[in-house]
């Protein structure tokens, strides 16, 4: 009887774990994906580094850069923000979540938009710009001069744990 108790236990643990993890995802461009994407930014030593010279001096004297981005599959959900800070030299992402910030200067802040079918099969900054994949509002030559960078920042989009509407 108790042999039996405990194998039930265990098995139950077993099966049930998986479903529990899949539970523990946050939706796709909710504030708490975005913010799991703040930390993935900070731990992409690409991100942190290549970014951290020109691309967020460029701040408009207000010590950070947001980047906006949205599904526009998902027309009722809003989009979420990222800040990006110097701090120890490096590009850190100080802030994933809702909006906060409603007036973005396009000469150093970003927002960008895809359907969730082109946010998880991009590919690179260049060709998903020149196929429409991408659309995007900002500083187009600082952009341009930062697609490795940026090609980081797009695969974290998709790598970053999340439940994603059926596309």
């Amino acid at each position: 009887m108790i042999k039996n108790l405990l194998m039930s236990a265990v098995l139950g643990s077993v099966l049930a774990a998986p479903a529990l993890a899949f539970a523990a995802a946050p939706d796709f461009m909710s504030p708490e994906w975005a913010n799991e994407l703040c930390t993935a930014w900070n731990q992409n030593d690409t991100l942190t580094t290549k970014l951290a010279g020109a691309w967020i001096k460029n701040n408009g004297g207000k010590g950070y850069k947001v980047m906006e981005i949205s599904d526009s599959t998902m027309k009722s959900t809003p989009p979420v923000q990222l800040e990006i800070a110097p701090k120890d030299g490096k590009a850190e992402c100080i802030y994933g979540g809702a909006v906060k910030v409603t007036d973005l200067n396009y000469n150093y802040d970003y927002k960008m938009w895809a359907t969730t079918h082109d946010w998880h099969h991009m590919g690179s900054p260049m060709m998903a710009m020149m196929f429409g994949r991408l659309n995007f509002k900002g500083p187009k030559m600082e952009a341009m001069e930062n697609m490795g960078p940026f090609s980081e920042f797009l695969k974290l989009v998709k790598e970053v744990p999340a439940t994603v509407p059926a596309s």
